[in-house]
């Protein structure tokens, strides 16, 4: 021991330093360090030996492996083991574990992979391997361990079923619901045809109650020319009304026989203001407002008068004693998105019609085109106008739009294609007097007996020399035979 006086700035004693040297033999020295070394290792492997993980020290090329503790989901026995992949892997899981133990790199090894547990069951394991490297930087062994996952997969594995059996769920409640929309579609249908095929046999019933009366009553005897007259009249009229439903049912099926011409809308709507002023009565105002432009458009210009003046008698309805009626024409760029369609981008003409009458619920704006739907009184209006001017509109590559408040009125506004000038041709009517057969040779084809005898009863009369078969195979049958024998072949279906 060594003690040292340390004085202060004017010599006095400030305090003692001592020092203290305990001398030991290297041998008692080393003991030291062992005890400290052995607590140390003892605390590791309580520490090892407690895990519920499996501990283990692989080799380099990881073909041995040393179970430094038993765990309690892999193995219970320790020591090394050089078929380890082989009892601990399943079968079918070696190669790729395998693979999977190749690609490790010097940082580490991470790998979710299946295990054969202690009590015979296969479950999962979460390997992790960290390498220790000597000086020279290349792997001695690896330390790693082993965490059973089989719940956390369990319940993985649980979920992806559960998702795929709700998926299936869903995808099965979609296609009844498809399945379901698609028997009302067809159910709206039957109604449709049903509702349809009434109303027809509904209005051509008392068009032929008037033909039947008229032909009863011709077969009279001594009956006056004047009355003779009258009835062949109400028979060629009645004819005619026939004539107009069949061309309306056509019309809203987009099946009827179509004369396109190109016309100006601003002319054709000039041509039947008198028509329309006549047709809503002097209590109806109506203002036409029409540009300067005559606005082209290549559509039948019958039908578009049709169209317009069934729109209007609509109007002339809904104002009833008072109202006013605004149509206009304008040339328009895009074709605005309308019911279920998608806007267009194309010159287009717009006839718009406008009343200020009691409009339409909104709820029936989706039926008002149907066939024989209408929100008229019964017996005011036989609900084909509207589907007129529908399939007139669809089949002329157009489209017709409504905009209604219920008792501010309503706007209708048909859409055609427009086009460029042309000059328009001349329409000429005809009449029977003009025919003559001059002995020309008919190949008449018609499946229906009593139309088809008509026909040659009725060219026969006018000069022709036809021939009738019943099918087109017949007809192609008999050209085969001498196409040179006919000049014309005359088909009767529409």
């Amino acid at each position: 021991m060594h003690v040292h006086p340390v004085l202060g700035g004017e010599g006095e004693l400030v305090y003692f330093f001592a020092s203290l040297s305990i001398l030991c033999s290297e041998q008692e020295r080393l003991r030291y360090f062992d005890d400290e070394l052995t607590t140390n290792e003892r605390a590791l492997d309580a520490l090892i030996r407690s895990s519920t993980e499996v501990r283990y020290r692989i080799s380099t090329d990881w073909s041995e492996l040393h179970q430094l503790n038993g765990g309690d989901f892999i193995t219970d026995t320790q020591g090394n083991d050089r078929q380890w992949l082989d009892r601990y892997i399943p079968a079918e899981d070696l190669e790729a574990v395998r693979a999977e133990i190749a690609r490790a790199t010097k940082t580490k090894s991470t790998l979710e992979h299946r295990v054969n547990r202690v009590d015979g069951s296969v479950g999962w394991a979460l390997s992790r391997a960290i390498p220790m490297l000597d000086e020279s930087g290349e792997i001695k062994e690896w330390f790693g361990a082993a965490s059973d996952i089989t719940e956390r997969k369990n319940a993985e594995e649980a979920l992806r079923q559960a998702h795929e059996s709700l998926e299936e769920r869903v995808a099965q409640a979609l296609a009844e619901r498809s399945q379901i929309e698609e028997q009302l579609r067809q159910s709206q249908k039957l109604e449709a045809i049903g509702q349809l095929t009434g109303g027809v046999a509904h209005d051509f019933n008392n068009l032929l109650t008037v033909i039947r009366s008229s032909t009863d009553f011709l077969k009279r005897p001594n009956l006056s020319e004047e009355r003779r007259g009258r009835y062949v009249d109400a028979i060629s009229e009645t004819v005619d009304r026939a004539t107009r439903l069949t061309g309306q049912l056509l019309a809203f099926a987009r099946r009827q026989a179509l004369k396109p011409e190109v016309f100006s809308a601003c002319d054709a709507v000039r041509s039947i203001s008198d028509m329309m002023n006549t047709l809503t009565g002097s209590h109806i105002s109506i203002n036409f407002v029409l540009p300067d432009t005559p606005c082209f458009v290549k559509a039948d210009p019958i039908q578009f008068d049709t169209a317009t003046v069934n729109i209007a008698a609509n109007a002339r309805d809904a104002m009833g004693q008072s109202g006013q009626l605004t149509v206009s024409v304008s040339a328009v760029e895009v074709l605005p998105v309308i019911r279920s369609h998608a806007a267009v981008s194309a010159p287009y003409v717009a006839v718009s019609l406008t009343d200020t009458g009691c409009g339409i619920p909104a709820d029936r704006h989706e039926r008002i085109f149907e066939p024989f739907f209408t929100t008229k009184e019964t017996g005011k209006g036989t609900g084909l106008g509207l589907s007129q001017v529908f399939g007139f509109a669809k089949q002329s590559g157009g489209e017709i739009a409504v905009k209604s408040t219920q008792g501010k009125g309503t706007t209708f506004t048909l859409y055609l294609p427009r086009v460029e000038s042309v000059e328009r041709s001349e329409r000429v009517e005809s009449s029977m007097s003009q025919f003559d057969g001059q002995g020309l040779r008919v190949l008449v084809v018609e499946d229906n007996s009593s139309l088809g005898l008509f026909t040659i009863e009725m060219l026969t009369d006018l000069g022709y020399k036809p021939v009738l078969v019943s099918d087109t195979q017949a007809a192609l049958d008999r050209l085969a035979e001498n196409a040179e024998h006919f000049d014309v072949v005359l088909s009767c279906r529409a």
